[in-house]
């Protein structure tokens, strides 16, 4: 270890300075030098603080800290006494670091790096405290975000897998045919089998299907992944017509259903002048759809030369007097208590023009 500064020896091996101040002999030693009583040996270790004599006249009051062991800087001791090693220790290690700290904050690299990281932490602040406050409205974002992605992502699958070759026709099924062929619809509708069922051509659809003079309605239904079924309505036949080759059998629209060299059994004979175009002919026919089947077996002929003087001539000679199409419900319900009561064969005439009032002749 370095001696300090000022160190030769023991004290009994120093010669002190010669002094001239009072209190001190003429051989330039104290009282207690020359007799040498009072002088002590120092048994601290050299690793604390030196102090020498001061050359002022007052005495030793002040002393100066030359060097301090393990780098410490120096200071001064006041009033005669010594600091710990402790102490000064801790004194100077604050010194130093508050030293380095203002050194640091004065370098422009350091504080360039401080400033740095000063705005990096306000900015993560900042963002912290704006997540706080902002997560409700951050949610329901992320709620509308998902629905919609769902809703993309399902729309996506529906029309992926709706115009994939998956989704294309390969049968076709024909409901409600009886006097129109099944096997003729199939074959007319044959040109849309390998066509995706979103994208078949309905037109078309129609087109064919309005040449089968039979079908009075139809409605189409897709059956995933590849049926299309036809639901058709056929024509129902309310009387006959007599022409040049015999007997057309017509529905309520006056479409010819069959054509028959005899007359059709069931159904009774229409007699309307000017034809299928008259008003007496519509007339006729929409009384005809209206009756119920116990009345319409019994029908044998239905007239009408307008459409307000109907008239149906009933199996067994009775007539019914009807009158215009209106209230051909009641007046159906009515005619068939008349009946009941009064059995054709008891009398010639049923008029129900008047509903309320029936007369039986």
């Amino acid at each position: 270890m370095r001696r300090p500064q000022g160190f030769t020896g023991p004290p009994s091996a120093r010669k002190p300075p010669a002094q001239t101040t009072s209190g001190k002999t003429t051989s330039g030693k104290t009282p207690a030098e020359s007799t040498g009583r009072g002088a002590t040996r120092s048994e601290s270790p050299s690793t604390g603080p030196v102090t020498l004599p001061s050359t002022d006249a007052a005495g030793p009051t002040n002393a100066r800290i030359t060097r301090l062991p393990f780098g410490l800087s120096a200071g001064r001791v006041s009033g005669g006494g010594t600091k710990s090693a402790s102490d000064g220790a801790r004194d100077a290690a604050q010194g130093a670091r508050a030293t380095l700290t203002a050194g640091a904050k004065l370098t422009g690299g350091a504080a360039r790096a401080g400033l740095r990281a000063a705005k990096r932490a306000r900015k993560r602040y900042e963002r912290q405290e704006v997540r706080r406050f902002t997560w409700r409205s951050r949610r329901r974002r992320t709620n509308w975000v998902v629905s919609l992605a769902a809703v993309v992502v399902m729309t996506l699958v529906v029309v992926g897998a709706g115009y994939s070759p998956l989704m294309a026709l390969r049968t076709i099924e024909v409901v409600g045919a009886s006097r129109v062929s099944a096997d003729a619809l199939v074959a007319a509708l044959e040109e849309q089998v390998g066509t995706p069922l979103p994208l078949l051509d309905f037109g078309q659809v129609k087109e064919e299907l309005s040449q089968f003079m039979l079908i009075q309605s139809y409605v189409t239904e897709s059956r995933p992944p590849g049926t299309l079924v036809v639901r058709i309505v056929e024509r129902e036949p309310v009387g006959a017509l007599a022409s040049a080759a015999g007997f057309d059998l017509v529905d309520a629209a006056g479409i010819v259903i069959e054509s028959s060299p005899d007359r059709p059994a069931g159904y009774p004979l229409i007699d309307a002048d000017n034809g299928v175009e008259s008003a007496g002919f519509r007339a006729a026919t929409a009384v005809v759809s209206v009756l119920p089947d116990s009345i319409r077996s019994q029908l044998d002929t239905v007239s009408a030369e307008t459409k307000d003087d109907v008239t149906l001539n009933l199996v067994g000679g009775a007539r019914v007097v009807w009158g215009s199409p209106e209230e051909s419900e009641y007046k159906a319900v009515v005619l068939g208590a008349l009946m009941v009561g009064h059995p054709v064969g008891t009398v010639n005439e049923y008029d129900v023009t008047s509903p309320d009032s029936a007369v039986l002749r």
